[in-house]
């Protein structure tokens, strides 16, 4: 993958933390609150990502199973084109699906359990610095 330089200076500055435990995608059409990563609601559904833990809380229709959560810090938000296109080109090379999530000043990815280990090299083959916690 060829990556132009100030992008690939970005990468070099910025770091990931890939969160201990899984995660998994919920759906319901219960409104939810209590100790979950993310809670979404549009016109369609509501969609929790929680921690394992908590998935026997919640009611839900469907569900998709389980997930690691990587925490993309990124050195200079918004300001970077090409950023998240250049994490998701790499873990996509490696066969694999991300979920994006995008807050206000940290993005996140969730891949299959299974695959995180390649995600982390992905990540780290393309100049990130990864940690595990």
């Amino acid at each position: 993958m060829q990556i132009p330089p100030s992008l690939q200076q970005e990468i070099s500055l910025s770091k990931v933390i890939v969160h201990p435990g899984r995660y998994a995608y919920l759906k319901t059409d219960k409104q939810i609150l209590g100790d979950h990563f993310l809670i979404s609601k549009d016109a369609d559904e509501i969609t929790i990502i929680t921690e394992e833990k908590n998935v026997d809380t919640v009611n839900f229709s469907e569900a998709t199973k389980w997930f690691k959560l990587f925490e993309i810090k990124a050195h200079v938000p918004f300001l970077t084109v090409g950023f998240i296109a250049t994490i998701t080109q790499a873990i996509a090379e490696k066969g694999l699906n991300v979920l994006v999530v995008c807050t206000y000043s940290k993005d996140y990815i969730l891949i299959r359990d299974e695959g995180s280990n390649d995600a982390i090299q992905a990540l780290k083959d393309i100049g990130f610095k990864v940690t595990e916690e």
